[in-house]
């Protein structure tokens, strides 16, 4: 065991939740371990700026009673800093100098892929860390806090927007957090049995979405009793069009970690949808035998986006991401304690905690498109020619680990 006397706690990035379920698990584990576990507050911008920190709040037994693990968002706080991009050649040194300041011989850091990559800098710079991974859009190697949290909500409000829809016999779509990776957008709205999903792996060809959405929208009202019906897409932030472009604001410059600033997805394909239902006279044809067509008033149906945005960060964490946080979190204790740095945590399970270099574990890891053929083939539609899926069959001799 190495000669830990403090550690410090950072929390980064994006907030969700299951953040203050690893806060609570570091420093549960550390008072187990008689070793001091403090917060440095603001993420990265508060581990620079350590060195003229007066006060640090050390997680005593009862300070740690306050921290509630089934609140999302991070006692800790945060901050969109990236280190490297410090402009000031010192800054290592100066990190180092804070860090000895109050005595904290290692960190324990909560964040996803941009976090990681400081991780990874740090590590190599001298500086003891451990990644408890967290990321809602669950694009990293391992699980992540945060990412079973943003599903549910997403699958929720999916859910909810259809009692609208249905009311006023529009079409809907939700835009959700996602840009390089489509998990969240997914498995959200396959929880809520979204019609469509569109997710940055897969380029969309609008003219394949538009004739799912025109069958089925249809159907629904032509078969319901009352002409009631709508239909649901899911869309990823990321989106790309057919050329594989992403839809960003090229005004808008870029933020701290060096990605442009998107522009809008859900409003992007709303305004695609709009211009192909308005050119296609079969729509006015069925809004005439329906009884539903006013000329120049309700011509034909309406579309909305609506962007939850950080509303899937917010509120409650579920069960499943505090079970893992508190987990990763005393576990990335343990590996400090073992002199096992410059890692992230994957699994706590069978009395073994798995981990991987930092360097592995934030290398983007994408939708799995053979799953997605299933979902096609079950009728759900992802901007593509529905894909053929053949699965191979296999036992499973192993255990089974926790992924979505």
């Amino acid at each position: 065991m190495s000669s830990i006397r403090n550690i410090g706690i950072i929390t980064s990035g994006g907030d969700c939740g299951g953040l203050n379920a690893v806060v609570r698990g570091a420093a549960k584990m550390a008072l187990a371990n008689n070793v001091g576990a403090y917060i440095i507050p603001n993420g990265y911008a508060g581990l620079y700026n350590l060195v003229d920190i007066e006060k640090l709040v050390l997680l005593t037994e009862s300070r740690v009673d306050t921290v509630n693990s089934s609140l999302a968002g991070s006692e800790a706080g945060h901050s969109r800093v990236k280190i490297s991009k410090i402009n000031d050649p010192d800054k290592y040194k100066k990190i180092k100098e804070g860090l000895k300041k109050f005595e904290i011989d290692g960190l324990i850091i909560s964040g996803g892929d941009d976090t990681g990559s400081v991780v990874v800098d740090l590590s190599q710079n001298g500086i003891p860390c451990v990644h408890a991974p967290k990321t809602m859009d669950l694009d990293l190697q391992t699980y992540s806090v945060g990412a079973d949290s943003a599903i549910n909500k997403i699958s929720q409000f999916v859910a909810d927007i259809k009692t609208t829809g249905q009311t006023h016999n529009r079409i809907m779509i939700i835009e959700v957090f996602g840009r390089y990776a489509g998990h969240t957008a997914f498995r959200g709205g396959i929880g809520a049995d979204a019609d469509c999903i569109l997710i940055p792996e897969i380029p969309v060809d609008f003219k394949i979405v538009y004739e799912h959405v025109k069958k089925h929208y249809t159907r629904r009202i032509i078969e319901s009793d009352v002409n009631a019906g709508t239909y649901t897409i899911v869309v990823a932030e990321g989106l790309k069009d057919a050329s594989g472009a992403e839809i960003v604001d090229e005004s808008a410059g870029l933020d701290s970690f060096g990605h442009k600033k998107l522009a809008g997805a859900g409003k992007y394909v709303r305004q695609v949808l709009t211009k192909l239902i308005k050119a296609d006279p079969d729509m006015k044809k069925f809004m005439i035998e329906q009884n539903m067509y006013v000329e120049g008033l309700y011509e034909s149906p309406e579309i909305r986006e609506v962007t939850p945005g950080h509303l899937i960060r917010s509120g409650k964490s579920s069960a499943f991401d505090v079970n893992f946080g508190i987990e990763a979190g005393s576990a990335a204790v343990l590996c400090l304690l073992n002199n096992l740095t410059g890692v992230t945590i994957a699994n706590v399970q069978d009395g073994e905690i798995k981990y991987l270099p930092t360097k592995q574990a934030i290398v983007q890891r994408h939708v799995d498109l053979k799953t997605a053929a299933l979902y096609e083939q079950l009728g759900v539609c992802f901007g593509r020619e529905v894909g053929t899926y053949t699965p191979t069959f296999k036992e499973n001799t192993g255990k089974v680990e926790r992924h979505l």
